[in-house]
C-alpha cells in the first residue's frame, strides 16, 4: 500500500473491518514505541542529574535543577507547533522525522557525559534539544486520533499515550541498569567512580563503584535506528486530513521550520527566566509561561509561509471554542500532574529522605546525610509505571461509561491524595528519621500516578467525542502542549518549596487546583442542563 491514503472513512463499519482496522493498528504499533522513545529522552534528565550529583560533577544542586526545567519547558513549547504538524506535513512524514531527530540529544548527551569538565552550558543546550521528545507527543496523539472511529477513540488514544508513557518507566529502569556495565565497550569511553552512594532497581550501589553514566545517552540508539526504518516504510499519510503535504522533503522542511520557531521562543523565554549566570532572571515562572505560549503562537502565525500559513490560520479556530479551554484545564490535572511528578519525585526523594533534618539551638534546620535514606533510582520508577500501565484502562472505562464521570472521580481522589502527600512531606522534612515516612510517601504518590493515568484516558476520550475529526487532532495536541508544562512547573514549585523548608505548600497548592478543575468538569459536562453531558 502507498504511504499516502486518499480514502479514509472509518465511521463506515464495512470500510473499518475491510481496510481501516489493519492500517490503523499498524500505524498505532509503530507510533507507540516511537512515542515511548520521545518520553524517555525528554525526561531522562530527571535521572541523569541525580547520577551527575552522585558522580561529583562540579555543579550546584540548583544548576542541576535547571536541566530538568529546561527540558520540561522546551518539550512543552515544542508541543504547540507539533499540534498542527499532521495536517501540514502528514502523519508518516512527521512521526518519522521527529523520531529521527531524537538521535541528536541522545548521542550528544552520551558524549557530554564522558567528561567531568563538560561545561554546564553544553548540558543545558542538550536538555533544550531533549525537548524534541516532549514535543513529539502532540503530533503522535493528533495523528492516531485520525485513524480510529469515535467509538474507539478512548481505547486507541489510551493505548498510544499509556504505552508511550512507559518511556518514563523504561528510562527510569534502563538508565541506572546500563550505567552499571560497559555495554558499548571502548566506543563509549572509560567509566567514572561514584563519589556518593547510588542505586538501581535492585537496591543501593555503594560509592566507589565504576559507572558508565554516558550510556544514559548512547543506549537509545539501539531503538531509534530501527524505529526510523519502521516509521519511514510502515506508516501512512491520510490525505483527507493532510491534503496539501507537497512531498516528503517539503513536509520535512515544514516540521523543521516549526520546531525551529518553537526552539527560538523557548530559548528566549528561558534566558529571561533562568537566574544568572545562565540567564537574566527577569521573569518569574507564572509570567514566563504565558508569555512563551503567546509568543510561540504569534511567531507561528507570522512566520508561516505558503499553504502553511492558511492551514495554521484554519486550525487556530480551536481557540474560539470554549471546550478547548475547559479540556485544557482538565488535561493539565491529569497529564500535567503525571509528567510533573515524574520529573520532581526523584530529586524529592533524594533531598527529603536522603538527609536527616534537625532543628539546631538557633532555630535553623540542619540537613546531613541520612545513612538509612532510600535511593531515588530504586523507587522513582514505580509511580510512572503504574500511571502508564493503567492509562489504557482509563480510556476503556471512559468508552463504556463516559469520560466526564471518570474524570470527576479521579479528581476527587487527587485532591485528597495531594493534600495527604503534602502532610507526609512536611513530617519527613522535619524529622531526623524521615525514612519512617517513606512508605506512606511512596504509596500516596502511586495513588496519584494511578489517578492521573486513568484521567489521561478519560480526558482524551472526551476530546474525541466533543470535537469533530478536523479539530480533534489539533485540540489533542494543544491540550497536551499546555499540560506538558507540568514537567516545568512541578519541579520548580516543589524544588522551590523544599528550599524554603515548606514542601507541603506545593502539594496543598496542587490540591487546590485539582478542586477548581473538579468544579469545571462538573459545570461543563456533568451538571443537569450542561451543553455536552458526560462525553
Amino acid at each position: 500500500m502507498s504511504t499516502n491514503i486518499d480514502k479514509w472513512d472509518v465511521e463506515d463499519p464495512k470500510f473499518w473491518e475491510s481496510t481501516g482496522k489493519k492500517v490503523a493498528n499498524r500505524n498505532l504499533w509503530i507510533s507507540i514505541p516511537s512515542l515511548l522513545m520521545g518520553f524517555a529522552i525528554w525526561l531522562m534528565w530527571g535521572i541523569i542529574t541525580v547520577q551527575m550529583a552522585n558522580l561529583g560533577f562540579p555543579f550546584k544542586q540548583e544548576e542541576l535543577f535547571t536541566l530538568t526545567a529546561i527540558a520540561g519547558l522546551a518539550g512543552a513549547t515544542l508541543r504547540i507547533p507539533a499540534s498542527f504538524m499532521i495536517r501540514l506535513a502528514g502523519g508518516r512524514n512527521t512521526i518519522f522525522l521527529t523520531t529521527a531527530l531524537l538521535l541528536i540529544p541522545a548521542v550528544g548527551t552520551g558524549f557530554a557525559l564522558m567528561d567531568h569538565t563538560t561545561p554546564l552550558l553544553t548540558f543545558q543546550l542538550l536538555a533544550l534539544l531533549s525537548g524534541i521528545g516532549g514535543g513529539n507527543f502532540a503530533c503522535s496523539m493528533s495523528n492516531i486520533s485520525t485513524f480510529y472511529p469515535k467509538r474507539l477513540q478512548g481505547t486507541a488514544l489510551g493505548m498510544n499515550a499509556g504505552l508511550g508513557n512507559f518511556g518514563v518507566t523504561t528510562m527510569q529502569i534502563l538508565i541506572p541498569l546500563v550505567m552499571t556495565a560497559g555495554v558499548f565497550g571502548a566506543l563509549a569511553g572509560d567509566p567514572m567512580a561514584l563519589a556518593k552512594d547510588s542505586g538501581w532497581i535492585l537496591g543501593k550501589i555503594p560509592a566507589g563503584t565504576l559507572t558508565w553514566v554516558q550510556n544514559a545517552g548512547f543506549v537509545w540508539l539501539l531503538f531509534l535506528i530501527p524505529l526510523g526504518f519502521l516509521g519511514f516504510f510502515g506508516m501512512n499519510n491520510l490525505m483527507e486530513i493532510s491534503p496539501k503535504i507537497g512531498g516528503t522533503v517539503a513536509a520535512f522542511i515544514k516540521v523543521l521550520w516549526l520546531y525551529g520557531l518553537a526552539f527560538l521562543t523557548a530559548a528566549i523565554g528561558l534566558y529571561l527566566y533562568l537566574p544568572a549566570p545562565t540567564g537574566l532572571g527577569l521573569l518569574n515562572m507564572w509570567l514566563a509561561l504565558p508569555l512563551i505560549i503567546a509568543a510561540t503562537l504569534l511567531v507561528m502565525k507570522l512566520a508561516a509561509f505558503g499553504e502553511m500559513k492558511a492551514n495554521i490560520a484554519k486550525q487556530f479556530a480551536i481557540f474560539r471554542n470554549k471546550h478547548t479551554w475547559s479540556m485544557t484545564a482538565l488535561y493539565l490535572v491529569t497529564f500535567g500532574s503525571f509528567i510533573g511528578f515524574s520529573m520532581a519525585v526523584p530529586m524529592s526523594i533524594k533531598v527529603i529522605f536522603g538527609d536527616m533534618h534537625t532543628l539546631n539551638a538557633a532555630g535553623v534546620w540542619e540537613h546531613v546525610k541520612n545513612p538509612n535514606g532510600p535511593s531515588a533510582l530504586t523507587y522513582a520508577w514505580i509511580g510512572p509505571f503504574v500511571g502508564a500501565l493503567i492509562r489504557p484502562v482509563g480510556g476503556w472505562i471512559a468508552d463504556k461509561v463516559g469520560g466526564a464521570i471518570v474524570t470527576q472521580v479521579i479528581s476527587v481522589v487527587m485532591v485528597a491524595a495531594s493534600a495527604y502527600a503534602g502532610w507526609i512531606m512536611m513530617q519527613a522534612y522535619q524529622s531526623a528519621t524521615p525514612e519512617q515516612y517513606f512508605m506512606q510517601f511512596l504509596v500516596t504518590f502511586v495513588i496519584l500516578f494511578a489517578a492521573t493515568g486513568i484521567g489521561n484516558g478519560s480526558t482524551f476520550r472526551s476530546v474525541g467525542v466533543i470535537f469533530d475529526r478536523q479539530q480533534a487532532g489539533p485540540v489533542l495536541g494543544w491540550t497536551s502542549a499546555v499540560a506538558a508544562y507540568g514537567a516545568f512547573i512541578a519541579p520548580v514549585v516543589i524544588g522551590g518549596q523544599i528550599k524554603a523548608g515548606t514542601p507541603e505548600m506545593a502539594m496543598y497548592g496542587f490540591a487546590a487546583f485539582y478542586a477548581v478543575c473538579l468544579v469545571i468538569n462538573w459545570w461543563f459536562y456533568l451538571r443537569p442542563g450542561s451543553e455536552i453531558r458526560n462525553p
